[in-house]
């Protein structure tokens, strides 16, 4: 007998049975519905389809496939940034200094080589070193003095803003570095960085290609390894991961570290894209990462959230960005979007979240 049956007076007259079932199968049916929702990157990634088509509509020039590798690339440069954001954010923490971390990065690639009249590379790889550097320093301060991360990270986001304004202006005598591009070893730093290619007669840069691969080795270290299993640990209870063996230390600070990888990428296809870096910049970028991550998916709080939510996150800044521009409107209006997206996809992913925890 079934549940219906049992709640029914015994006077009732008993259901027939084909109604029944199909009643069940539409129970079933809704039911799938719910758990593909349930699923942090399947909100985000329509909220991006929508959002596409409604600046395809306004906007005919982004129609273009050069206009569309535009938003790509100005996607990718966001995108680089906001995996490993994402990931700290699902261990639990955030990072306000990856806006300016990838500026420092560039501004030690940039002095290093062209004050002390080095191979590029000896700088790119001082830039490295600095900024894994940074990503540790911020995570080894959070784990000893159990300060939030808010804090620390706060900290060294006005430290590093400071020094990469004064340290340019002590070195250079200007807010801006020196234009490296005739140094040895440009060339091939370029075609690393930020070089470009066709595809079909579209010029495609080659961040583009970084950020999906990026995106796909992520998205199977956080749902494949043990250190993914570390970081939905941490960010969930750390206390509770401590207990059944998690090395959370070691998970925070190599979180940090990873953001610290992302500012040194993206500072070095900034500085061999430009040739030279304004000191100045990057103030603010750390709140569109954060975002990004927010969007499509990562929760505050920890504990939960995908690389492929992110992904399509990042995507939707780039292409609101410059949806903007191609529909000729006031740019001006590009943050008043971004505060819409953020709160909307706050407010659905708390219903995802409910649905994702109903039984």
């Amino acid at each position: 007998m079934s549940m219906t049956q049992q709640a029914e007076p015994a006077v009732t007259t008993p259901p027939v049975s084909g109604p029944g079932k199909e009643k069940d199968g539409r129970t079933q049916q809704r039911s799938l519905v719910l758990r593909l929702l349930a699923r942090p990157e399947v909100g985000v990634f329509l909220g991006a389809l929508a959002i596409l088509v409604f600046f395809l509509i306004m906007a005919p020039t982004l129609r273009q496939g050069s206009s569309m590798s535009t938003v790509l690339y100005q996607s990718s440069t966001i995108g680089i940034m906001v995996l490993p954001v994402a990931l700290l954010m699902i261990g639990g923490e955030f990072d306000l200094s990856s806006g300016v971390a990838p500026v420092a990065s560039a501004l030690t690639a940039s002095m290093t080589a062209f004050e002390l009249t080095l191979n590029v590379w000896v700088g790119v790889i001082a830039a490295l070193v600095v900024s894994l550097a940074i990503g540790f320093f911020n995570g080894w301060l959070l784990v000893k003095t159990g300060l939030p991360s808010f804090l620390v990270t706060l900290g060294t986001f006005m430290g590093l803003q400071g020094v990469n304004l004064a340290v340019t202006k002590l070195v250079t005598g200007n807010v801006a570095t020196d234009d490296i591009s005739d140094m040895d070893g440009f060339d091939q730093a370029k075609a690393l960085f930020a070089s470009s290619f066709d595809v079909g007669g579209v010029n495609v840069k080659i961040t583009v290609l970084w950020w999906l691969a990026f995106a796909a080795l992520a998205t199977w270290v956080l749902l494949r390894t043990k250190y993914g299993n570390w970081i939905f640990a941490v960010g969930g209870n750390k206390d509770s991961a401590r207990a059944v063996g998690v090395p959370v230390n070691f998970t925070k600070i190599s979180l940090f570290v990873l953001v610290g990888f992302g500012a040194w990428f993206v500072g070095m296809h900034n500085l061999f894209q430009y040739n030279t870096v304004q000191s100045g910049e990057g103030v603010g970028n750390e709140l569109i990462y954060i975002a990004a991550a927010v969007v499509g998916g990562c929760l505050l709080t920890g504990g939960y959230g995908t690389i492929i939510g992110p992904v399509f996150g990042a995507f939707m800044f780039g292409l609101v960005q410059l949806g903007i521009v191609y529909a000729t409107w006031n740019p001006d209006w590009f943050k008043t979007f971004l505060g819409v997206m953020l709160v909307g996809a706050t407010l659905v992913n708390l219903w995802v979240r409910k649905q994702a925890t109903r039984r």
